[in-house]
């Protein structure tokens, strides 16, 4: 019986003992790329960390006003409004004309995470923006009718914020996913949770940084469960993206991947044992902050990475190929 043209190909791409024609091998025009390496610099690393470290310090802030923490309360709503202002700054510095940040506010494109991401942004910064200049309203009109009107609203705005905060910390990842960077859009499925999580182990090690031990255990517990969630997340991207998964593996970016994944250990460990000893809390808050801010860094490297070797791309498209045949 005659074979199927459809069962020939199939068999010829398997490389069939029954046909003369031997597997294929991935190649591209005289070893050149096949994809083009992001223009992007470390200033978007950078806008990736500080936008997750705003995310987390805004809903920490939230719920240090509802729980009566003053002191983290402040620490919070200013840390979220400093790096918020940090990763406006790298995002329009890398977009190279300020007014394209404005730009791209005149149309909600929900297709685009891009436009998605700006718009979150545009709700997410006032509500930072009035939550922390009520912390700097000195204590004697703190206490006058102005003042109370003034902690009221702070108090609505942190909220507000805090409603938003999820969607600026994972925003990110998809916008990453969206693109044809093999290492990053291979991993869509997994990297909302590592940057959720990185926001969370790097908004709470603020709080434990720069808080009295004595209001710092909702940081303390946030730091950990982010921490936890962003390394099992990595962790389980790694060993499920298959041959694309060597680009977090390998080289420098494994390295920087690796001292991420010991740092958010520590700090998560040093976050439930360290108790009232001040200098240990402030130690671990910091290796949170440190491992979060490495995890940007080395995932943004390793989508770097997968654009210079062509198997990245070839490989998986003929694997899916297969399996839509199949």
């Amino acid at each position: 019986m005659a074979m199927s043209s459809a069962e020939q190909t199939r068999k010829r791409r398997r490389g069939s003992d029954d046909t003369a024609v031997p597997p294929a091998e991935f190649r591209s025009y005289y070893g050149r790329q096949i994809l083009k390496t992001p223009v992007w610099n470390w200033m978007i690393a950078a806008y990736l960390f500080t936008g997750g470290l705003a995310a987390g310090s805004s809903l920490l802030a939230a719920g240090a006003d509802l729980t009566g923490r003053p002191r983290l309360r402040k620490v919070s709503r200013l840390g979220a409004l400093g790096s918020l202002l940090a990763s406006m700054y790298f995002l329009i510095a890398d977009l190279g004309r300020p007014e394209r940040f404005h730009h791209m506010l005149r149309v909600a494109k929900p297709s685009s995470p891009m436009s998605m991401g700006t718009w979150l942004l545009g709700a997410f910064g006032p509500g930072v923006g009035v939550a922390a200049v009520a912390e700097l309203m000195p204590a004697r009109i703190r206490r006058s009718p102005l003042g109370r009107l003034v902690s009221r609203l702070a108090r609505t705005a942190g909220l507000e914020a805090a409603a938003v905060a999820p969607g600026v910390a994972s925003y990110t990842a998809v916008l990453l996913s969206h693109t044809a960077v093999p290492a990053w859009h291979e991993a869509h499925p997994y990297l909302p949770f590592v940057f959720t999580g990185s926001a969370a182990a790097s908004g709470g090690g603020l709080g434990m940084l720069l808080a009295p031990v004595s209001e710092s255990g909702p940081a303390r517990r946030m730091a950990a469960t982010g921490a936890v969630l962003e390394v099992a997340a990595a962790r389980t991207m790694e060993r499920r993206l298959g041959l694309v998964g060597e680009a977090y593996t390998t080289g420098r970016v494994h390295t920087v991947r690796q001292c991420a994944e010991v740092l958010n250990v520590a700090g998560a460990v040093g976050a439930v044992v360290s108790g009232q000893r001040r200098w240990a809390v402030a130690l671990s808050g910091a290796a949170l902050l440190a491992g979060s801010a490495l995890q940007r860094f080395g995932t943004f490297e390793a989508g770097v990475a997968s654009t210079k070797d062509p198997k990245y791309v070839v490989v998986p498209q003929r694997e899916r190929l297969d399996a839509a045949d199949d």
